[in-house]
């Protein structure tokens, strides 16, 4: 597989982050995380002129790569420090994971859908981003065999929250997860005290594909 991240690229990418800025995201770390991982190489060559413009884009079996603005503003909520192990539900191209990788997180990331798990798994490993593991799953249900998380950030919507992501959460861990029905999300952020009580935190309204699996919707 050879990537390419030539001069035009980055400058798409710096205008990019701009964008992101202007939008409302001041975190500096995720803003340079963000201008660091090449975008256009989660989608296919020929759509290229849509993956620096901060919209979402699909990718197929029904999902997408979500719109830099979204990606930035969930980062910016899980608060990701260098070595927190980092589960993410729901791979996708593999985007979200990279830029995790790119603030210096472990991150465990898992798909429901086989066809998107291998195409990012090979691309991640083409770009070798060793430090993020792949698994093929039910996200929903978490992966207990890493647990547990200093952040969980969840990319697809639930219909609530899933029981299984808060328990395997470490004390001071932060689960990011939209919450809603098919016609809109809001963003939620729970940070798990060391009582084990939450700290619950509501954000803006969002649209995301379902969350698929047991404790999501129904494939």
């Amino acid at each position: 597989m050879q990537l390419v991240d030539d001069f035009k690229h980055k400058g798409l990418r710096r205008a990019l982050v701009q964008t992101v800025q202007a939008k409302g995201i001041t975190d500096a770390r995720v803003l340079e995380a963000l201008g660091a991982v090449p975008r256009h190489f989660f989608l296919d060559s020929a759509f290229l002129q849509h993956a620096y413009q901060d919209k979402a884009f699909g990718i197929g079996e029904g999902q997408t790569i979500s719109q830099p603005f979204t990606v930035a503003f969930q980062t910016e909520l899980l608060q990701v420090q260098p070595g927190d192990r980092v589960l993410e539900v729901g791979t996708g191209s593999g985007y979200q994971a990279a830029v995790l990788a790119q603030l210096g997180a472990k991150v465990y990331t898992i798909e429901y859908h086989r066809k998107l798990f291998e195409q990012a798994r090979k691309l991640l490993r083409a770009m070798r981003l060793t430090q993020i593991t792949t698994v093929l799953g039910d996200g929903s249900l978490g992966l207990v065999g890493f647990a547990p998380y200093q952040g969980i950030l969840v990319t697809a919507a639930a219909p609530a929250v899933p029981p299984s992501l808060l328990q395997q959460l470490a004390p001071g861990g932060r689960l990011v997860v939209p919450v809603g029905d098919k016609n809109g999300q809001q963003m939620l952020r729970l940070t798990k005290q060391p009582d084990g009580s939450l700290a619950e935190e509501r954000f803006a309204q969002f649209a995301f594909v379902p969350l698929l699996g047991k404790a999501g919707w129904q494939a």
